[in-house]
């Protein structure tokens, strides 16, 4: 089950990609005084961080109550040019007033297991105070991509971390790309009161037809893994990713 809304191409997108994240924000910083988002990696958020870090948008966000994560990470250091961080940081995280200590990153330098379970530790701290008891996280918002093999986050097709069922962040080895990455996990995603994929491309069409309308094989597209508890994600997308729905 899902929403889908089409759009007619990446300006579109982040356009109402920024409009959605903001009002999220105000409602969850109306509601209970803060707003915790999940940033995605690649290359389609690049539009949309910059529009948020715009003088126009980024007065319509209270950016002292907002703690920003990341849905995965690579495993390389902050400055690296693969860095999802570094993408975040300076194009939006940089240009805008953000506390630094409301920047929560996965800290990729480091070796991938010590890097899930410190990433881990961060995110229990936050949203459990510590408490083992707490199940997952409950992130106000989680931008997701998809890459044009299915995959979302760093939930790559046949890896491990699909089947992680306790963790909230795990290591992931995707022998496809010869590389680790830490991933938040499926239910720790799936706990999320909003979760926005945004999707452009006509390289990524078919996948986004197998996600959405084909039969249901998580081990190759993992996206179809992504069922939030709170109600339905939303699929926002450009034309040029729909041809072939």
């Amino acid at each position: 089950m899902h929403d889908l809304e089409v759009v007619a191409d990446g300006e579109a997108l982040a356009r109402k990609a920024a409009d959605y994240v903001a009002r999220i924000a105000n409602e969850a910083i109306a509601a209970r005084g803060q707003f915790s988002i999940g940033l995605p990696g690649g290359s389609t958020p690049r539009a949309l961080f910059k529009r948020l870090a715009s003088p126009a948008w980024a007065s319509r966000i209270d950016w002292a109550r907002v703690h920003v994560f990341w849905g995965d990470e690579r495993c390389v250091p902050p400055d690296h040019a693969e860095s999802n961080y570094r993408l975040a940081r300076e194009t939006l995280l940089d240009r805008v007033p953000l506390p630094p200590e409301h920047s929560h990153r996965i800290a990729g330098e480091l070796a991938p297991t010590e890097a899930a379970w410190r990433y881990e530790a961060e995110l229990r701290a936050f949203f459990a105070g510590g408490e083992p008891e707490v199940p997952q996280p409950c992130f106000d918002l989680l931008l997701l991509g998809m890459g044009d093999d299915g995959h979302t986050a760093s939930l790559f097709p046949g890896t491990a971390a699909l089947h992680e069922t306790a963790r909230w962040a795990v290591e992931n080895y995707v022998p496809r790309l010869n590389s680790w990455r830490v991933t938040l996990t499926v239910p720790a995603i799936n706990t999320a009161a909003h979760v926005l994929f945004l999707v452009s491309g006509a390289v990524k069409a078919e996948a986004l037809r197998a996600v959405l309308h084909g039969p249901r094989q998580p081990e190759v597209y993992p996206a179809q893994l992504i069922q939030p508890q709170a109600g339905r994600p939303l699929w926002l997308v450009d034309r040029a990713a729909t041809t072939r729905l």
